[in-house]
């Protein structure tokens, strides 16, 4: 088994691939199995998100790409740019992970398949359909490296719950 402990903050190129999806991407411990079909374990610091494209360095000095997975997703659209903020707000209010985009059909807000929440953006006027896609929520301003001065925060991107 192959021990990883950090990004890979090199150049080099990538000679196996790690394909997670978002909630596992959000964890800093854990076992998985690269394409290659080698286990690898993942130690990395505490809070680490990782992302589709990040790069890891394994103990043996092989670099794993880091792919994020297609998963079940809704896709919420609106009629106008208030509404879709009115979306965006009462999905921020209940601290879900939003990945916010546009396309040639407009401006989207992807989240990870949940029915309570799909009847709720539907019942705020959106047109919500289902996806498998990779998904990439925002950070927020409460993603690494972001604290308020003195106040030890250490905060955090706010998870969905069993993250």
């Amino acid at each position: 088994m192959y021990l990883v402990e950090a990004l890979c903050a090199d150049d080099a190129p990538a000679t196996d691939r790690l394909e997670l999806d978002f909630n596992t991407r959000t964890k800093s411990r854990l076992r998985a199995r690269l394409a290659s079909g080698a286990e690898v374990g993942l130690f990395l610091p505490r809070g680490t998100v990782l992302r589709g494209g990040d790069r890891l360095r394994a103990n043996d000095g092989r670099v794993i790409a880091v792919v994020a997975a297609d998963e079940d997703l809704l896709e919420a659209r609106c009629a106008s740019a208030v509404d879709l903020a009115r979306a965006a707000f009462h999905l921020g209010n209940r601290h879900v992970a939003v990945q916010v985009g546009r396309d040639a059909g407009g401006d989207w807000l992807r989240i990870q398949a949940d029915h309570v929440l799909e009847g709720m953006l539907v019942g705020l006027g959106a047109l919500v359909s289902s996806l498998r896609a990779p998904f990439e929520p925002e950070a927020g301003a409460y993603a690494p490296g972001h604290q308020h001065p003195g106040d030890g925060s250490g905060a955090r991107i706010h998870l969905m719950a069993g993250q």
